[in-house]
């Protein structure tokens, strides 16, 4: 991982935001990914997002595990807290930190390898859980660090560099994610920042677990003919079911799509996001039906993108644990351990 910073020299006419930072300030280090990799186009998507929605680094967590993916909270919002965790086990360190401090903003980042594979049981808590976080999955296909072994989002028949076929049945993190629950679904491809953007200022928004599967092709090892992660074939198979636009709440709403063209869905903090339907069946807010849409598309070999699936309503994590208001990093000492006495009265309840 690299902890080479950029260059501070910046044009003096960069425009800044509400609180007075510009989008350089939500970089950080030199990336040491291979040169095209669709990280760091997701990257590059996250320091916009965060620009855009004027958020102060300090109120930032960045999580990972382990993997190509993993790397990337080194590579935006420099001044923002963070911690890599071992491999799989990212979505527990977020439910953690989360627990103690809820006021902080968590981003996690991680890779098909880290939460389909090693990780698959912690991914599936955290969406059970309904941590309030952005939780990003970088899919590839493939094992970057370990020389381009199948991953196991490798669709079958798909084939690895060495000329290997795929003959297992994938894990599907956007279909995992409905059936657990999730109540912000999206999926997206790196190398589309229009969609990808708003995406993710949207699931920072969303209160509770906010996953986005990012189509994000690995140059080296899988981005050939026969690989169904290659630039070329999502290039050429994306569908995109819902063009996205997400409106702040403190700007004001215009829009110049035609009258019935435009579903506005308000978010917990007052924020909309706007979904203009392409097909006219879809509905974002039918989980089932969802499925059953993706389902289709999938037989017809297309990737369908776009912000899928939205659930405005539920409780997140403090919601179903009734923890209180205040973080807990922040009541003092004294308050959360009162002492044996305190304990002793406690047990006598019990028996």
């Amino acid at each position: 991982m690299s902890y080479i910073t950029k260059p501070s020299a910046r044009h003096p006419r960069l425009p800044s935001n509400a609180v007075g930072l510009t989008v350089r300030d939500y970089e950080g280090s030199m990336s040491t990914l291979c040169a095209g990799c669709g990280h760091d186009s997701v990257t590059a998507a996250l320091v916009q997002a965060f620009f855009e929605l004027d958020i102060e680094p300090h109120r930032v967590a960045k999580l990972s595990g382990i993997g190509c993916s993993s790397k990337t909270p080194a590579y935006f919002v420099s001044e923002a807290h963070g911690f890599n965790s071992v491999h799989g086990r990212m979505p527990a360190i977020a439910a953690g930190a989360n627990a103690a401090n809820r006021d902080l903003l968590y981003v996690g980042i991680s890779g098909d390898g880290d939460s389909l594979s090693i990780g698959l049981g912690q991914f599936c808590h955290a969406i059970r859980r309904n941590v309030n976080m952005l939780y990003v999955l970088e899919n590839n296909g493939v094992y970057g660090l370990t020389k381009g072994q199948f991953s196991a989002s490798a669709d079958i028949g798909t084939t690895s560099k060495r000329g290997e076929v795929n003959e297992q049945e994938p894990i599907d993190p956007v279909n995992l994610a409905l059936s657990l629950g999730a109540t912000f679904v999206a999926r997206s491809f790196s190398g589309d920042k229009a969609q990808l953007v708003p995406i993710l200022k949207a699931g920072l928004a969303h209160n509770g677990f906010a996953f986005v599967d990012v189509i994000s092709p690995c140059v080296t090892f899988n981005d050939h003919k026969g690989s169904t992660k290659s630039y070329a074939h999502t290039r050429d198979n994306m569908h995109e079911v819902i063009e996205t636009d997400f409106v702040p709440l403190r700007a004001e709403i215009k829009t110049d799509y035609a009258d019935g063209s435009v579903q506005a869905i308000t978010m917990h903090d007052g924020s909309v996001v706007k979904l203009r339907k392409v097909t006219e069946q879809y509905d974002p807010n039918d989980r089932s039906g969802v499925v059953d849409y993706l389902s289709e598309t999938r037989s017809r070999g297309e990737i369908a993108t776009g912000l899928l699936f939205l659930e405005a309503a539920g409780a997140d994590m403090h919601g179903f644990q009734g923890t209180v208001d205040q973080p807990l990093v922040d009541i003092p000492y004294e308050t959360l351990c009162p002492g044996s006495a305190a304990l002793d009265q406690l047990q006598a309840e019990w028996r």
